[in-house]
C-alpha cells in the first residue's frame, strides 16, 4: 500500500514516515504544496494524506488541481483548522476524509486502511438540466457554452437544486444540505442566494428556470429555449469581450 505524504510540519511528516512503515505502508513524503501536487499527478497512490496550510500552494489548491485533473486517489485533510466551514470546503473540493491536528495515529491508520479498502470512488458525472451543466469534478458551472462564476455557497446551493431538479425543495431543506448544521442565521438567507443564483444563471440569459413556488420553497426547472440561447446571449452581451 502506497501513501504520499503532503505535510511542511518537517518532525510530523518524518514520523508519520516512520509509523506507517512500520504498519506496512510504503511512504513518499512531500514538504510543501506544489511538490505534493506534482507527486500527486505524476505517481500512482493507494491515498493521499494531505494537509491545508502547505508552503508555495495551499491543501485546498492542491486537491482542487488533482481533481481538476481527475486523478480520484482517495485524500485525508490534516489539519489544525477545525471549523464546519474548513471541513465543507474541503470534502465540496473532493476530499474523502478529514482528520485535525493533534490526532490519534492510530485513528490515522485506521482511517486510511478504511480509506483504501472502499478503493478509488466512483466520481459524479456532469449534472444536466436544460442548458444548464454542473461539472463536480472540475467544479465549474455553463449555461450553453458560457461559463457562469459562483462563490463557493452559490455553487453549493445550485449543486443541491440540479441534484433535485423539477422537485419543490423548502427553505429547510436546503439550509440542512448547503449550509452546515453550526447555522444559526434566518432562513431569509436562502432568499438572498437564490436571487444572486437567478442573476447569474437566468438573468443574462433572457431565462426564467429557477421560480418560487409561494408558500412551499423553490424548483429549478429545464429551460424551454436551449435552440435559442446563442441568440440570447448574443442580445445580452454575455461572453463578449
Amino acid at each position: 500500500m502506497r501513501v504520499l505524504v503532503v505535510e511542511d510540519e518537517k518532525k510530523l511528516a518524518e514520523s508519520l514516515r516512520v509509523g506507517l512503515r512500520q504498519e506496512g505502508f510504503v511512504v513518499d513524503v512531500c514538504n510543501d504544496g506544489v511538490s505534493g501536487l506534482w507527486s500527486a499527478t505524476e505517481n500512482a497512490y493507494d491515498a493521499i494524506v494531505l494537509d491545508i496550510m502547505l508552503p508555495r500552494l495551499n491543501g485546498y489548491d492542491v486537491l482542487k488541481e488533482i481533481r481538476r485533473r481527475r486523478v480520484w486517489t482517495p485524500v485525508l485533510m490534516l489539519t489544525a483548522k477545525d471549523g464546519d466551514y474548513d471541513q465543507t470546503d474541503a470534502f465540496d473540493l473532493g476530499a474523502d476524509d478529514y482528520l485535525t491536528k493533534p490526532f490519534s495515529f492510530i485513528v490515522l491508520v485506521a482511517r486510511l486502511r478504511a480509506l483504501i479498502r472502499r478503493g478509488t470512488p466512483e466520481r459524479p458525472n456532469v449534472v444536466t438540466v436544460g442548458t444548464l451543466r454542473l461539472d463536480p469534478a472540475k467544479r465549474r458551472v455553463h449555461r450553453g457554452e458560457h461559463e457562469i462564476t459562483l462563490t463557493a455557497r452559490e455553487y453549493g446551493l445550485l449543486s443541491y437544486l440540479m441534484r433535485h431538479a423539477g422537485d419543490i425543495v423548502t427553505k429547510g431543506e436546503i439550509l440542512d444540505n448547503v449550509w452546515d448544521s453550526s447555522f444559526e442565521g434566518s432562513e431569509n438567507v436562502v432568499e438572498v442566494y437564490i436571487s444572486y443564483l437567478r442573476k447569474k444563471i437566468d438573468i443574462p440569459f433572457g431565462l426564467h428556470t429557477l421560480l418560487t413556488v409561494r408558500g412551499m420553497g423553490y424548483r429549478l426547472t429545464p429551460d424551454q429555449s436551449g435552440d435559442d440561447l446563442p441568440s440570447r446571449l448574443a442580445g445580452s452581451g454575455v461572453g463578449r469581450a
